[in-house]
């Protein structure tokens, strides 16, 4: 069995903007970059639930940020889930696609039968941006809220850069005959845009401004504008937004045609992690020889596994620490 054939319009962010009521958006759709993410764990169906939300969150919000290398979403939690992190790259050349990698951490034994938001309990939710080496890192955080982390993260853009956001969200188990069932995602975001973006500036805020909403945030004209769209918004069908027949330009024009919607050019999305030996090597440079030596194994080596692509890495404890002998080559 196959995962079915590939749509063209599958793990691909789509901006757009609607020109009458000055609002940005993109239009995602996720299918093999979930199954990469998935595959990795055998999660409870509830925890890929909550990982496919943070995945379609992470490609809508990483797209629309002027990203030179890693955008992270995690959230952290007292629940039976206790975490949920993810990562969006940035293309590195023209063309290619970003990559995204997604994991959880959860109790087994303290989950319920109740809602996937359910399980994550009181907590968080943080946008991480780090444009690489000579820059400071960005951080916002915001409260868990709403009852779904995508209520959570129009919360933090609310709070913390006072931009007005929504996001329509669905995901699930796609079942077809001969086909491998398997999980695909899709969704709509809108935000204001923008007078001036903390998220582009690389300055940011701790989710402290209390609890704001769009008649905070906006004028009249804007706040009418901006609840004309998001009525339009609330026809979006589930078919529409996970399933194979409208492309994400078909559905703007059936949402938004008359807001003039503006559609520029897709990126492509795909698993990938950035783990690699030297990553490895480099996080244990910290360590010195006594502490290494607590980290070997029985076999005589220091091992390490990357939660987010299950790759498994076994190094000679003397090529690691801070008063390593350098490996050969």
């Amino acid at each position: 069995m196959t995962l079915g054939t590939k749509i063209a319009w599958d793990d691909t962010v789509l901006p757009f903007q609607l020109d009458k009521s000055d609002i940005r958006g993109r239009v995602a759709r996720l299918d093999n970059v979930l199954h990469g993410i998935l595959k990795q764990h055998e999660y409870p169906e509830s925890v890929e639930a909550l990982v496919a939300e943070v995945a379609l969150l992470t490609a809508l919000i990483g797209q629309t940020i002027s990203l030179r290398w890693k955008l992270s979403l995690q959230v952290q939690t007292n629940g039976p889930v206790r975490m949920i992190a993810s990562d969006y790259y940035a293309p590195t050349k023209e063309g290619e696609p970003a990559r995204i990698r997604a994991y959880a951490g959860f109790d087994e034994d303290r989950l319920t039968d109740a809602a996937p938001f359910e399980q994550l309990g009181n907590g968080y939710f943080a946008v991480l941006i780090d444009q690489g080496e000579g820059t400071q890192p960005y951080q916002g955080i915001a409260p868990l809220t709403g009852g779904s982390l995508s209520a959570s993260a129009e919360g933090y853009f609310a709070q913390s850069e006072q931009l007005p956001t929504r996001f329509s969200l669905r995901f699930g188990k796609s079942s077809e005959p001969g086909v491998a069932e398997h999980w695909r995602a899709g969704g709509v975001m809108l935000q204001h845009m923008p007078k001036a973006s903390p998220l582009v500036s690389g300055e940011g805020g701790s989710g402290d401004k209390g609890q704001l909403t769009a008649s905070d945030l906006l004028e009249d004209d804007e706040e009418e504008n901006w609840n004309r769209a998001n009525i339009l918004l609330d026809t979006v069908e589930e078919l529409e937004l996970i399933g194979p027949s409208v492309t994400p330009s078909t559905l703007l024009l059936r949402l938004f045609n008359e807001e003039e919607p503006r559609v520029y050019d897709a990126q492509k999305v795909a698993f990938g992690c950035s783990c690699s030996e030297d990553r490895v090597r480099q996080s244990l440079s910290i360590y010195s020889a006594k502490d290494i030596e607590k980290m070997t194994t029985e076999d005589g080596w220091v091992t390490a596994d990357c939660q987010f692509c299950g790759s498994h890495f076994q190094l000679d404890p003397k090529t690691v620490g801070f008063d390593a002998e350098k490996p050969a080559g």
